[in-house]
């Protein structure tokens, strides 16, 4: 009963932080879009007027019932008001709320979700601390890249997508495929948020208070500023991929998932560089077609082929649900069981308790179990390979009840 209470309040605290992680994501990176377009969007004023304000650029347009005119000024204007917005919170709250949901469901479980003895046979405190050291190390080295670089935004973009793909590549030697790819998606996102802590904010901070003195700001601030920000756009789809993988199995169990993972990021932030494009005017669609190619292409080499234990399953004697329904119950109810010991709630809402329940999640049990090796979790309940044998040879017989 402990354990199950256990479960229980860590699935609500799950769904409380996801929740929260969700909404606060949503209003950062609307707002970081909506700023993007804005920013591509601008023109030269025509008001002469305007010109002599210090306007930098304006833009028309029409929502909600009504028109706005937003302006983009090169030097603080004359009355300064004192109610300016900064974007930040979203910022700074996405990441605390997504650590927080990291720590529940990886940190404090890190045998089931961030260790697999087939890639590295590590202890729960190693894998916890490399998971720490993975997003500190992607801060130091990115931000080490930016300012070695400096300006030279040609060459600190590929440098900077060499060393996602290293980084991928060294996440998925290191930790379960599916800790893999949230950890790189998760040091993608520490590094956009620090951008935001260390790098943008500070530099707006200082800018403006050198413009209400009334002194020329030191220009590096917004080099560096805009630099930042514009990573942090092109990483945004490639974190909302890396989030949502954990629920695609197909993707991280692959033998090459490092390279699946850097294949989909990149047709991210094709699509995301084809809108950043036609804000300015430039329909490129060569872009978004590239990023489909790419995923296409991720598909294509995802998908299964038939199996040993399947070509060999049609001259074998049949197997019944009853012969594996203790393998189900050792290996696999101990989560997707109406009373679960290990969580509070069945994942997915998959049980399997009965002989009538396996049958109707056959597809489910083979594709997770047998195909893709993705349950149980961790392998935490030490599943064997003559075990996902004989459940693919009861599935290979037709499911028989």
């Amino acid at each position: 009963m402990e354990e199950f209470m256990e479960g229980f309040v860590t699935d609500w605290l799950n769904l409380a932080l996801r929740c929260l992680h969700v909404i606060v994501a949503i209003a950062w990176i609307g707002e970081s879009f909506y700023f993007v377009a804005l920013d591509n969007s601008l023109k030269p004023p025509t008001d002469p007027n305007a010109r002599r304000r210090g306007v930098f650029g304006d833009f028309w347009h029409v929502h909600g019932g009504g028109f706005y005119h937003m302006q983009k000024y090169s030097v603080a204007p004359q009355d300064m008001p004192e109610n300016l917005h900064w974007s930040f919170w979203p910022s700074y709250t996405t990441w605390m709320s997504g650590f927080g949901l990291f720590l529940v469901l990886y940190l404090l479980s890190p045998s089931t979700y961030l260790i697999d003895k087939n890639v590295l046979d590590m202890g729960p405190v190693v894998a916890v601390s490399a998971a720490l050291g993975f997003l500190m190390a992607g801060w130091i080295v990115y931000d080490s890249l930016c300012r070695l670089l400096g300006t030279n935004d040609k060459l600190l973009g590929i440098c900077v997508g060499i060393y996602v793909l290293v980084a991928a590549f060294i996440a998925c030697h290191v930790f379960s495929g599916r800790a893999a790819y949230l950890i790189t998606g998760a040091m993608i996102a520490t590094i956009m948020s620090a951008n935001v802590f260390f790098v943008i904010i500070p530099g707006q901070r200082k800018m403006v208070a050198a413009m209400l003195k009334g002194e020329t700001p030191n220009a590096i601030y917004g080099k560096r500023g805009k630099q930042r920000s514009v990573h942090n756009t092109y990483f945004t789809l490639p974190v909302v991929f890396a989030m949502l993988s954990n629920h695609y199995a197909m993707t991280y169990t692959h033998k090459y998932n490092w390279l699946i993972l850097v294949l989909i990021m990149l047709a991210g932030a094709l699509i995301r560089q084809f809108f950043v494009m036609r804000h300015r005017g430039q329909v490129l669609w060569y872009m978004p077609v590239a990023g489909l190619v790419l995923v296409l292409g991720a598909f294509a080499w995802t998908m299964p082929a038939p199996t040993v234990a399947v070509a060999q399953a049609a001259g074998a004697p049949t197997i019944k649900v009853a012969d594996i329904q203790p393998i189900i119950q050792q290996r696999c109810a101990t989560c997707h069981s109406a009373h679960p010991t290990m969580m509070g709630s069945a994942p997915a809402g998959v049980l399997l308790d009965t002989p009538a329940e396996i049958k109707l999640n056959a597809q489910r049990v083979h594709q997770q179990a047998v195909t893709l090796k993705a349950m149980p979790l961790g392998n935490v309940t030490q599943m064997t390979d003559a075990e996902r044998q004989k459940v693919a040879a009861w599935f290979a017989g037709g499911a028989v009840e």
